[in-house]
């Protein structure tokens, strides 16, 4: 007989075997296939408790625990009269978690009864990586804390066959890329089905015309994360060429054609997925349409199309108005760079194959094209496509939505930047998931478990300042114990033996101050800022009497060399033997490492370029688990920020060159950590006495109280702040119920505001060029102007084909500057006093003069139509 060994035989198929339960424990099947698991306490602990071994074993996947235990010791579980009660009272509870009224069910019946939310990412869990950084993380908290609200989402996403990559280091700190294929029958995913008696009906595919004659098939995963169905679509199946197969490979692994096929899929597909699942479940159809960055942008084409093919037969204007009026679009870049674009020939080239033969191709090209001041007409830009296709949108932070408003603001010529449509809903993160469990011990056991329910921060400051400190230390020591462990597997992955590795074993220090810093590594985010002046971070790490820590963590998209090129500048210097168990870099961040990184972190740092990072959520999780945040003004830090919980890393003037800003900046980090951070977290102590209850119990321990009232000042305030549910809050008063509203009045008898819309727009825009602004005339105003004094103001416009109910004449009045650029400015409308005859009208008002110094006003003319969400929406203003 040949002897074989097992390491030459490699299997040429792989696919996982589900666990047949015995009925008495069958409800962990479905406790295991709902995602609420990721954030739910209690049903990690009814799983770890049933093998603690196995579950650690399972990396905490409760769908992989289920494949790892036996059946012998299934049905002796399923003899345990306790283990049994456990599992039932369990599913009772998610039974009542999923069916009970929640926030959105107070809100009437005037709430959406519907909203899809469109992502090309989710970060929910490590079990499910289909996620690469912030935008993943933020849908994954988006749709946990829809769940939490009751706020009746349905998620659409792609279904990559090897999610983001995963990371290691070359022995010489270059980062390595590996792509595992996961099994989807190995996730917590459902397959969607044909009905069919026995249920196991042919999968539902969708389809989509490809050039050439090929078609694109696509079968569609259900993954439940609490109460929201998240809808995945997966090109690998059967009837697709090898080329299709591949489109749903990874996750921002490919570009050009590659990329646009993604994106089609998860827009047009995602629309078709969802007319799927709501014809198999009777769900109801969706009132808004949320597209979460440009990615899936081309969601807004399929409608137009399902409203020109269908009964009503809309024209382009007709289905373009009444796919606006419900489609909110999220930005997430301040950064032209962060845009996908396309070429124009490109996206022609898809359409002519009969993605959406009711839509003309020329009126898709025009959507995206960059035809205004500055931007190139032979390139298809999907944000531009977003802006367009929807009547509301926003970016994700106050400065963000600033930013996004000036970014922008060539779509809406003669327009002042603040006047540009975009408003601003400051991202947050979802607290079940994000805060560390001694936390909420700690809250449970002092107040109860309705003041942890009810997010009671303020009790914060009744917790007593040696337990906070106590709490610290302890989370501290949690990170350090994982911090060894996996820079001692990233070793052995970079070549090295365990006979090197002892050092190891030594790494960090529970009782030294700890400095976190982990995100996607572009340059913008400035990974290395911290070794501007090596020597300097080295005095720093190696102090006498009050020396920091750093654990950092990144990873650089797989074609950016210089973030690599960041990533082994700054591995090199942690490799240094002086320094190395005081500085840790650790690959392949993700969820799993995250959870007790932020929690562990004394401070979390961010220095990216001012105004380049959206929102930066990485530090909102930091402040949940009581860590300081020291930071640039940036992002959400930038509004949030108030001295007392944590500290500003002052930024360089605008004139400066990118090498001085770098200095500058690095030797402000540098200052305050010297003199302001380190000296506080090691300064002036008394010594309290610990309480009885919470993690300290020991007599009079040393503590600094000036930096736990920090932390307690941090979560009580930054705590509700930066909750998701308070995003979501945001989220359904801010756009989702305008926009239901603003769709369903669209949407009424028979469309009859869209075509009148739609009809209203084209005779506006094609007589606009007509309209301007004769002359304008003051009366009242004395020779010495005072405050309290009344001008009237009289403008003479001439109309021509329009009428005075088609604009909105206004006054603008303000502080007149140098340049007579008006600041400060208020608007008054003025009324139509009198038909001059051929077009022309006068329009006339009064107004206060309410200021001293400067005044100057100045005349516009704006469309006007109920059915517009802002005075800007269709960019036409005339000056005076």
């Amino acid at each position: 007989m040949l002897s074989v060994s097992v390491t030459q035989v490699k299997a040429i198929r792989r696919f996982t075997v589900r666990t047949v339960l015995p009925e008495p424990i069958r409800p962990l099947a479905r406790l295991a296939s709902n995602l609420r698991w990721s954030w739910h306490r209690p049903t990690r602990e009814l799983f770890a408790g049933l093998n603690p071994r196995v579950w650690e074993e399972s990396e905490q996947d409760p769908v992989g625990f289920l494949g790892m235990v036996s059946r012998e010791e299934f049905q002796r579980l399923a003899t345990d009269r306790s283990v049994v009660e456990r599992v039932r009272a369990a599913e009772e509870d998610l039974d009542r978690y999923l069916e009970e009224p929640r926030w959105y069910q107070g809100l009437g019946p005037e709430a959406p009864a519907s909203i899809a939310y469109f992502s090309p990412e989710f970060g929910i869990t490590e079990v499910l990586p289909q996620y690469s950084g912030g935008l993943g993380i933020l849908a994954g908290d988006h749709l946990k804390a829809a769940s939490d609200l009751g706020v009746p989402l349905v998620g659409v996403g792609l279904l990559y066959q090897a999610g983001y990559f995963k990371q290691s280091l070359s022995r010489d700190a270059w980062q390595q890329e590996t792509y595992p294929v996961l099994d989807p029958d190995g996730l917590p995913l459902t397959l969607l089905r044909e009905p069919s008696p026995d249920g196991n009906g042919k999968p539902l595919q969708i389809t989509l015309p490809l050039p050439n004659g090929r078609r694109l098939l696509a079968h569609i995963w259900r993954a439940d994360v609490g109460r929201v169905p998240l809808l995945l679509l997966d090109s690998n199946v059967p009837g697709n060429d090898d080329a299709a197969r591949s489109i749903t490979d990874r996750l921002y692994g490919g570009g050009g054609d590659h990329r646009l096929q993604q994106e089609l899929l998860l827009g047009m597909g995602g629309v078709k997925a969802l007319r799927a699942f709501q014809q198999l479940t009777g769900c109801p159809a969706p009132e808004v349409f949320h597209t979460n960055e440009g990615h899936a942008g081309f969601l807004g084409i399929e409608r137009i199309q399902e409203l020109m093919s269908g009964d009503q037969a809309l024209t382009f204007d007709e289905a373009l108005a009444a796919g606006r009026a419900s489609t909110v679009f999220t930005t997430h870049t301040p950064v032209p760079a962060g845009i996908d674009r396309f070429e124009i020939s490109q996206i022609s080239h898809f359409f002519q194959a009969g993605l959406a033969p009711a839509v003309p191709v020329d009126r898709i090209l025009e959507l995206g094209r960059e035809n205004y001041a500055d931007g190139n007409p032979a390139v298809f830009n999907m944000a531009v496509m977003g802006l367009r296709l929807a009547q509301r949108a926003n970016g994700v932070a106050k400065l963000h939505g600033e930013v996004s408003r000036g970014m922008f603001s060539a779509l809406w010529p003669g327009f002042d930047p603040s006047e540009v449509p975009i408003t601003s809903v400051t991202n947050g993160v979802h607290v079940p998931t994000w805060v560390d469990s001694r936390i909420a011990k700690l809250a449970r056991d002092q107040f109860g478990s309705e003041a942890e329910a009810n997010g009671r921060w303020d009790l914060a400051y009744n917790v007593s300042d040696a337990d906070v400190w106590a709490l610290r230390r302890e989370m501290r020591s949690a990170l350090v114990d994982d911090v060894r462990k996996r820079l001692r597997a990233a070793w052995k992955k970079r070549g090295a033996a365990d006979a090197e590795l002892g050092w190891t074993d030594n790494v960090l220090d529970p009782d030294v101050l700890t400095i976190g810093f982990a995100r996607r590594v572009p340059t913008y985010k400035r990974l290395t800022l911290m070794l501007r002046e090596p020597e300097r971070l080295k005095a720093l790490l190696l102090h006498k009497e009050h020396p920091i820590q750093l654990v950092i963590a990144g990873k650089s998209h797989p074609a950016d060399d210089a973030g690599k090129k960041m990533i082994q500048d700054l591995v090199r210097f942690t490799d240094d033997p002086e320094v190395r168990h005081r500085i840790a870099f650790l690959p392949n961040y993700d969820i799993a490492m995250a959870r007790t990184l932020f929690p562990g972190c004394d401070v979390w740092l961010n220095n990216p370029l001012r105004p380049l990072e959206a929102c930066g959520t990485s530090g909102m999780k930091a402040a949940l688990n009581g860590s300081l945040n020291l930071s640039v003004l940036d992002g959400w830090w930038d509004e949030m920020y108030d001295g007392e919980n944590g500290w500003a890393i002052p930024t360089a003037n605008n004139g400066a060159s990118p090498e001085e800003r770098d200095d500058i900046e690095a030797a402000a980090l540098y200052e305050l950590l010297e003199t302001q951070v380190a000296p506080r977290f090691y300064g002036s102590t008394v010594s309290e006495a610990a309480g009885a209850a919470g993690p300290s119990t020991s007599a009079a321990e040393k503590v600094p109280t000036h930096w736990v009232s920090m932390i307690k000042h941090t979560l009580s305030h930054l705590g509700p702040a930066v909750s998701a549910e308070r995003m979501l809050r945001d989220y359904v008063n801010i756009l989702y119920r305008p926009a239901a509203e603003a769709g369903r009045r669209a949407i009424a008898n028979s469309y009859s505001q869209a075509r009148s819309l739609a009809s209203w727009s084209g005779k506006v825009r094609s007589n606009w060029s007509q309209v301007h602004v004769e002359h304008v005339d003051s009366v009242g105003v004395s020779e010495d102007p005072q405050i309290g004094d009344t001008l009237q103001v009289n403008a003479y416009v001439a109309l021509n084909s329009l009428t005075p109910d088609d604009v909105c004449v206004e006054v603008a009045y303000g502080r007149a500057e140098e340049s007579d650029t008006l600041a400060d400015i208020t608007l008054m409308e003025l009324q139509v006093k009198e038909d001059l005859g051929n077009g022309r009208h006068l329009f006339s008002g009064s107004l206060v003069i309410d200021r001293s110094g400067s005044f100057g006003y100045t005349v516009r003319v704006l469309p006007r139509h109920e059915a517009l969400a802002s005075k800007a929406e269709l960019g036409l203003i005339v000056n005076a």
